[in-house]
């Protein structure tokens, strides 16, 4: 049954990708509000199959602590679900994405209209200075950036890999980090199409003040956003229907 309610699900998250590319694109030519009611509708979409369909319902908690203007936001990163799910809980969420995501239908007309920070990856010290100064305009516009500092998804238990460009931002920015932790992965792994019921939970934490060492920084936020994401494998609501 779960692979059944698990490719049912699949079929309706491309098919929403296509009825909202296809009947709301119009709005590509209007404003940045109007493409980011797009986006945030969408993930709302996708959000009630996941439950309706697939059996997985998302629950965002510590909402005091998310940022509503702008922000910096570090994400612990296991499932595709965590770059469509802030949507539905951040009034004007922009994501730091891999590069090779904007000429995807849909999700990088959107991205690209809504000023998401697209980051070559291959090209290194350069694409941490274009990330940091992009990331400084969007700052500027009152926005929430989102950032996975293991840059790509990890499986559930796999060790953490944090990567330099957080604590760039986290330094030119000078501005709180605030973590969030996420269980995503037990019930939206990583990689395959099998959706395992049960409550995925994005939780928002007290934000980290600017202006601590780098070191100092990275070691708090990891120590912090793992302990955290591990606590939530271990809640209860992990097989819960």
């Amino acid at each position: 049954m779960t692979t059944v309610r698990s490719l049912l699900f699949v079929a309706w998250l491309y098919l929403s990708m296509a009825i909202f590319a296809v009947g709301l694109s119009p709005l590509l030519l209007g404003p940045h509000a109007g493409a980011m009611w797009v986006i945030r509708n969408w993930s709302r979409f996708v959000l009630f199959g996941l439950r309706w369909i697939a059996g997985v319902r998302v629950e965002f908690r510590g909402l005091e602590h998310r940022p509503t203007g702008a922000g910096l936001i570090a994400g612990k990163h296991q499932s595709m679900l965590d770059v469509i799910a802030p949507f539905a809980a951040l009034p004007d969420n922009c994501f730091i994405m891999k590069k090779e995501l904007m000429p995807l239908p849909f999700f990088g007309w959107f991205a690209w209209k809504t000023k998401m920070i697209a980051v070559d990856r291959s090209a290194h010290s350069k694409a941490l200075k274009d990330m940091v100064r992009q990331a400084r305009d969007r700052f500027a516009e009152g926005r929430q950036l989102l950032i996975f500092p293991e840059g790509t998804r990890a499986a559930v238990g796999a060790p953490p890999d944090y990567k330099p460009g957080i604590a760039a931002l986290y330094r030119d920015l000078d501005a709180d980090c605030t973590p969030m932790s996420t269980n995503s992965g037990v019930h939206w792994p990583a990689h395959g199409f099998r959706r395992h019921p049960g409550l995925v939970v994005y939780e928002f934490h007290p934000a980290i003040p600017a202006g601590l060492k780098r070191a100092d920084f990275m070691a708090r936020l990891e120590s912090e956003l793992e302990a955290a994401s591990t606590a939530l494998l271990a809640r209860p609501e992990r097989t819960a229907g």
